[in-house]
This record gives C-alpha cells, structure tokens and sequence, in this order.
C-alpha cells in the first residue's frame, strides 16, 4: 500500500513538472511577449498585418507550404568590420604606409596579412574595408586609430552563417517575429528555400504570383508544384485584366487568353510579402551598428 501510494505521488509530480515545464512555463512568456525595439531607433517590430496578409497566412497553412518550407534563420554568429570612408588630408600611398606601420604593433600582428592583402592593389577608391571578420574591442581600436590619423571610418557587426550566406536572412530568428503568427509556421524541411525574409529578397508580387502559377518560370529546377487551381485563366475581355499575371512565353495560356489570380493567391502573396525578418533587435543585432569617427 505504502509502495503504490509513492508510486502515485512520483507519477503525479512527474506529471506534474512536465506539463509545467512544457506547457504552462512557454504559455507565460509567449503570454507576456511585448513589440520589440529596434535597435538605434525609436520604432518597434513586427509591424501588424494587413487583413489580406493574415489571411494569407490560413492559405499557407491550408496548403501544407510549411511542409517543404521553414521560416527559421539560423546563424553561426556575428562578427565587426571597419570600412574606410575618408582620407581627411592623407593621400593614399601614405595612407598604405600608415597601415604597414600598424602591422608591426604586437595586437595587430594576427591581421597583418589581412591589411596588406586588402591594400596592395588599393587605388584609393573609397569605401574600403580595413579589417573584418574581428572583434568589437578590436574593431573599436581600429577605428580609434583612423581618427588619430585624421582618417574617417564606420563599423558595423554583420551576422555570419550558412543560411545568411544563401541571402536567406540577415539574422537569426527570434521569437519576436513570430507575435502575429497564429499558428506559427516554422517548418522542420527544406525541400523549398527558408522564407523567413522572403519578402525583402522576392519584393515583386508578379514575380511571387508567376512562382506560385509556374514555379519553373523563374527556378529553372524548382521541385514545386504549381499551384493553378489558386489562378483563373480566362479569355480576355475588352481589355486585360490589370491584375493578370505576367509570364513568360513558354508558360503563358493561348494568345487570346490570360491568367488571373483568386483572392487566395493574392492573399497568400500578401503574406509572403510580409515576411521581413529583417530589422535589427537587441538579441538579434546585426547592422548597421555604425559609429562614424571623424
């Protein structure tokens, strides 16, 4: 008796702080999840939707997009780079002196190659990278060297990573650009690009509703399938359809004919179109944090 009573005990504690850890521990922070800050500004992120773009999102999800798509931008890290944006009185042969004598300082010596590499052929043209790829100490005493030299700089930290270096973000995903997500549509396969920022890099909606008509048309070996049924082709009356889809050629319907999206699709780009992942937050900085020396 004594046995089966701890059993019970055990079991409901167990129970217990798993649904805490699991379920009541992320309701109370997503609960309490806040607009956030851009950093260096005054304006907060996300933005709301449009009606059409939420929308669009229950077209997303009612045709599985999530299955072959992620909306999730992984990153390996951030690293500073100081760019040279003026000489001030230095002409750039002295300027290319001015660094040679840098590399022989002992904290400079692991960026030595780096400089002359960068500045042997250099012809003075303005901007110029100085160093990257470094430190936020390192790149803040380099450009405390360049206003010594009466030179001007700005530095900036970028993000680094696979997915950022296939244009598909240009950070890490964060909780804060999911607020308006209901569901969230984060995916766990790439058959397709991650979407996280496709409305920055894919801006057009023409080109989002000619990927979704004729995914070849513009990916030459896209795998995905067409989504027609979300389009109506249909003769041309006594003048085209000012929202008929432009494509090319060898995709177009007969010559006297034309394709026009259903509310759906231009629901469904809308809410592609809202997919802009791209400001920088506090836990997702990453440019341009600029700190212009004169």
């Amino acid at each position: 008796m004594k046995t089966g009573i701890g059993i019970f005990f055990a079991t409901v504690f167990a129970l217990g702080a798993s649904w805490c850890g699991l379920v009541l521990a992320p309701t109370l922070q997503l609960g309490g999840a806040k607009l956030e800050t851009v950093l260096n500004s005054t304006d907060t992120y996300p933005v709301q939707r449009t009606g059409d773009a939420t929308l669009g999102l229950q077209i997303y999800r009612a045709n599985g997009c999530a299955a072959c798509h992620t909306e999730q931008v992984r990153q390996d890290g951030v690293a500073c780079e100081v760019s040279l944006t003026g000489l001030g009185n230095n002409p750039p042969d002295g300027f290319k002196k001015f660094l040679q004598s840098i590399e022989t300082l002992p904290e400079w010596q692991d960026h030595s190659k780096e400089l002359s590499a960068a500045f042997a052929t250099w012809d003075g043209t303005l901007p110029k990278v100085v160093i990257a790829w470094t430190d936020k100490d390192s790149a803040d005493k380099m450009a405390d060297l360049l206003k010594a030299a009466g030179c001007k700089s700005e530095s900036r930290i970028y993000a680094f990573g696979p997915d950022i270096a296939r244009d598909w973000g240009v950070r890490h995903s964060v909780a804060a650009d999911f607020l308006y997500d209901n569901p969230v549509q984060l995916g766990s396969l790439r058959a397709g690009p991650d979407l996280a920022n496709v409305g920055v890099r894919m801006g057009d909606a023409n080109i989002q509703l000619q990927h979704l008509y004729a995914p070849q048309a513009g990916a030459k070996n896209s795998t995905m399938p067409a989504f027609r049924y979300l389009f109506e082709v249909k003769k041309i009356g006594d003048a085209p359809s000012p929202d008929a889809v432009k494509l090319p050629k060898e995709f177009a319907p007969a010559a006297d004919y034309e394709v026009v999206p259903k509310p759906e699709a231009r629901q469904l780009v809308a809410y592609l179109l809202s997919l802009r992942a791209n400001v920088p937050l506090y836990e997702a900085p990453f440019t341009p944090v600029i700190s212009a020396k004169p």
